[in-house]
């Protein structure tokens, strides 16, 4: 420095004496010359200077670090060396000052945190399996492009523990040895997505309410009923009873999205009409497009909502935006059925028409079977057609079992069905009526659409959490076997319905009991998790 300045203070000098600016290049040139002879004799080796450079330091009283590494390039995890732009001529940086630490060697003797481990590169992977193996790892220029790498230091220690995160197909898709020593040196966890609806956890949820609050600053508090509209939403979308979700990114959105409602509406409090303002602006953007398809249909009456009919059931489809999201969206879905006589000598066919799914075609299968026993009909001289009406984006899942089997038995029997109500329900080959998803949705849209009762597996009633809007608008009846349903679905020609109850009754009878030793006999098993 003390050599710059009189350098260039010389030339200025001579530039003001004589204006002759060849003097400045003149300095330059000799502080260039000057400098690289400066660097050549002071003793550096490729080893570097006496005076090592401190890339990573710990004392002795601080906390083991918790590095994040999500999204790191391979350089910022694993460590680089980086490029120099004067490699010759005695002006380059020495190596040792342009090593760099990557997130591993920083997270020594403490947490290394990686979520969506998948999209790191195979060979960033690969890198960390070894570190995780050897306890320490060399770092080199990861740019082939770059003179770093030709540099290699010794081995830095990076003995860490590695938390990594992911969606369950992310996590399958991860590089098989790393995951093989995660399994086995380390364990891995399938994260909850509900915990238990206690007061204790409530409590939880009001805690959270009040930190989005908070943290947000620009929202107002929420009052006693807009909390509890928010914990009514947390059992919602838990879609199980005596469940609160765990999803809370998702409430927060619809914490924060009341809060904008209620300042728009200059309200000094959120109140419960705000939160329910918010709930369908806060839905993702595949289930608002999923609610305006609904719209659409409602436009359009497929199906009747007073009177009777044969061979016609308003069933129920709940749809779901299919992003992650616990949000469902009901619909009615109306099944019509007609029987004819078989066309060929070989037997009868069963023809579904609606763009179904291979689930909704076994469950059509299934229904088959059952309407053979139950009906003493011989179907074999029947061609039986269904129809799901409206259905062309297609139909998936087995819910709409005993709306299926509802529709065939009123054609064959040439018993009218109510038109009042609508089904949902899986149901068994035995006649059993079995839980399915998304109830309260599809509750509240058969609510909305005019209908006076919804017929419901006995095992989700208490899964059903309505809003205040709906109670008393619907009558909801909880079945348990085919003929619960018949009994209230079918109406008029009171013989014919009863002897085909009481066949019914025989037939469900005689399945869903078993012997066991001693004589004594045993009902039907409750599905899992009823």
């Amino acid at each position: 420095m003390l050599f710059a300045f009189a350098i260039f203070g010389l030339a200025f000098y001579v530039i003001f004496k004589t204006g002759d600016f060849t003097a400045l290049l003149l300095a330059i040139i000799a502080f260039v010359l000057v400098l690289a002879v400066y660097r050549l004799g002071s003793g550096r080796s490729d080893s570097g200077p006496g005076v090592a450079k401190l890339l990573v330091t710990h004392s002795a009283d601080e906390r083991p670090p918790f590095i994040d590494a999500t999204g790191a390039h391979a350089g910022a995890l694993l460590g680089d060396v980086k490029h120099d732009p004067f490699q010759s001529g005695g002006l380059e940086t020495p190596p040792h000052e342009r090593v760099e630490v990557g997130a591993i060697h920083k997270a020594h003797g403490g947490v290394l945190f990686v979520d969506e481990i998948n999209l790191l590169k195979i060979e960033s992977q690969h890198s960390l399996l070894t570190a995780l193996q050897e306890r320490k790892f060399s770092i080199v220029g990861q740019s082939e492009r770059s003179a770093g790498a030709m540099v290699k230091t010794e081995a830095v220690p990076c003995d860490f523990v590695l938390v990594a995160a992911g969606n369950i197909d992310s996590v399958q898709s991860m590089h098989p040895a790393l995951r093989s020593r995660i399994r086995g040196y380390g364990y891995e966890v399938y994260v909850k997505t509900t915990m238990p609806d206690n007061v204790e956890n409530r409590q939880k949820i009001v805690r959270f309410v009040a930190q989005e609050v908070t943290k947000d600053k620009k929202i107002p508090h929420f009052d006693m009923h807009a909390v509890i509209e928010i914990i009514r939403e947390a059992q919602r979308r838990a879609g199980r009873s005596g469940q609160l979700t765990l999803r809370l990114r998702e409430l927060g959105g619809l914490v924060r999205v009341a809060g904008d409602i209620a300042n728009a509406d200059k309200a000094p409090l959120v109140t419960a009409e705000h939160v329910v303002r918010a709930k369908r602006t806060s839905r993702s953007l595949e289930q608002q497009i999923a609610d305006r398809y609904i719209e659409r249909r409602k436009e359009y009456r497929m199906f009747s909502t007073e009177g009777a009919a044969i061979g016609m059931v308003n069933g129920l489809a709940a749809i779901n935006s299919s992003s992650g999201m616990s949000e469902f969206s009901g619909i009615v879905l109306p099944i019509v059925a007609e029987v004819t006589p078989a066309q060929t000598k070989n037997g009868g066919v069963v023809v579904a028409t609606g763009k179904l799914g291979e689930i909704a075609r076994e469950a059509v299968q299934n229904v088959s079977a059952l309407i053979k026993k139950y009906t003493g009909e011989d179907i074999s001289r029947y061609d039986i057609h269904i129809q799901f009406v409206g259905t062309s984006d297609g139909v998936e899942g087995d819910s709409a079992s005993v709306s299926i089997a509802t529709a065939v038995i009123s054609a064959l029997e040439g018993v009218a069905v109510d038109q009042t109500l609508a089904m949902t329900g899986s149901l068994s080959v035995r006649g059993q009526v079995l839980p399915v998803g998304g109830v309260t949705a599809k509750v509240e849209a058969a609510a909305d659409s005019g209908l006076k009762r919804v017929l419901v597996p006995e095992d989700n009633l208490s899964d059903l959490v309505l809003e205040a809007r709906y109670v008393g608008q619907i009558e909801v009846t909880p079945v348990r076997t085919l003929r619960d349903v018949l009994k209230y679905a079918l109406v008029g020609q009171e013989p014919q319905k009863e002897s085909l109850l009481e066949r019914l009754a025989a037939m469900v009878g005689a399945t869903s009991r078993t012997e066991l030793p001693g004589g004594s006999k045993k009902g039907p098993a409750r599905p899992a998790g009823s």
